[in-house]
């Protein structure tokens, strides 16, 4: 088979690590493409995937809607004639139109629910749609889904991400940061640029929190953008950490992880760090999953996380050992019976 990846987000080189080396080893061609966004050039280095680099990312509505136009132009141009059996992504706007407009049958893994317009655009023009089974259902038929293309699985994209995780118990002495107060924090700012939130990048919901912790605690922030970086880079006490980095390493090696996004909070609640989600938007189903579950806390409230926090770092709970599904195997045996559904 020839199966054609898109990857347009960071957290997708991890999730789709696995799945490529497993296709790979079965004996398949993977035809990666990535767009220039964020540091997901520097991680599919660092895993030796191979890629071809298609597209950016816009800041304005306006900016968003010509580069991903030109993006879906770009794709079709490039893909048209290597014979693809199966496309996958996860939230690629681009793959799904670009792949029904070549009749190649695509499969499409979704883990954010309240992504409207993103979900608009593409679930009308999916074969095959991937969710966890804590999301409702409604989500997805609501934009023409036929439910018997739905698969559902338990657990969350991430516990793909931790397939080849090796911990590093020296990564703050290999990146020379110096902890010199008796808990240490990672802080991961809000995805400022995404679609689904409306947001301030020359500002964070977590300068506040760091504001009340940085006394008792040293802070460790890993910024999604230069923008965010130039927020807390004077901040005594807040180190600002550069990408790409061994993320898991320094998430298991701190006491407590505080997020305003999402994939970092679920890989930290994986990892069992005591995690808190200030997430801005509404709640995700998938981070529901790790809150039910104990294994995440969450607030919006300045002074709830404050209090939150010291309980968590004055009381390590237990960690708890959370069993899902191999999503790896789904999403390969997926891509087999998709590849058999049309081509018989």
């Amino acid at each position: 088979m020839k199966i054609w990846i898109d990857i347009v987000n960071s957290p997708h080189v991890r999730f789709f690590n696995g799945i490529i080396k497993r296709l790979k080893a079965d004996g398949h061609e993977v035809i990666i493409t990535a767009r220039d966004f964020s540091n997901i050039h520097d991680l599919l280095d660092i895993f030796n995937i191979e890629y071809t680099s298609i597209g950016d990312h816009g800041v304005t509505l306006e900016e968003k809607l010509l580069s991903s136009t030109k993006r879906a132009y770009d794709l079709a141009n490039f893909i048209k004639d290597k014979d693809i059996d199966v496309a996958i992504t996860k939230h690629s706007i681009e793959l799904p139109r670009v792949a029904f407009g070549l009749k190649i049958p695509n499969i499409f893994i979704l883990d954010n629910e309240h992504a409207i317009a993103a979900n608009k655009l593409t679930l009308p023009l999916v074969n095959k749609l991937v969710i966890p089974e804590i999301f409702d259902v409604w989500d997805s038929i609501k934009f023409g889904m036929d439910p018997n293309n739905i698969i559902r699985y338990d657990g969350t994209c991430e516990v793909t991400h931790l397939e080849d995780f090796t911990y590093n118990e020296n990564i703050l002495e290999d990146l020379d940061i110096e902890v010199s107060k008796k808990y240490t924090i990672l802080m991961r700012p809000e995805p400022s640029l995404a679609s689904y939130l409306d947001t301030d990048c020359n500002k964070s919901v977590l300068t506040p929190i760091v504001d009340e912790l940085k006394d008792i605690a040293d802070i460790l922030v890993i910024p999604r953008f230069n923008a965010q970086s130039e927020i807390f880079k004077d901040i005594d006490g807040v180190h600002v950490v550069k990408t790409p980095v061994d993320t898991f390493s320094l998430m298991k090696r701190c006491d407590l992880v505080i997020g305003a996004g999402g994939t970092m909070n679920r890989e930290a609640a994986l990892l069992g760090t005591p995690v808190i989600s200030c997430y801005p938007g509404a709640q995700l189903s998938v981070d529901s999953y790790y809150i039910k579950r104990g294994l995440m806390k969450r607030s919006t409230d300045l002074n709830e996380i404050i209090k939150l926090a010291k309980q968590l770092l004055e009381n390590k709970d237990e960690q708890v050992t959370l069993k899902t599904d191999d999503l790896v195997d789904i999403i390969v045996n997926e891509i087999y019976k998709t590849y058999n559904e049309n081509s018989s």
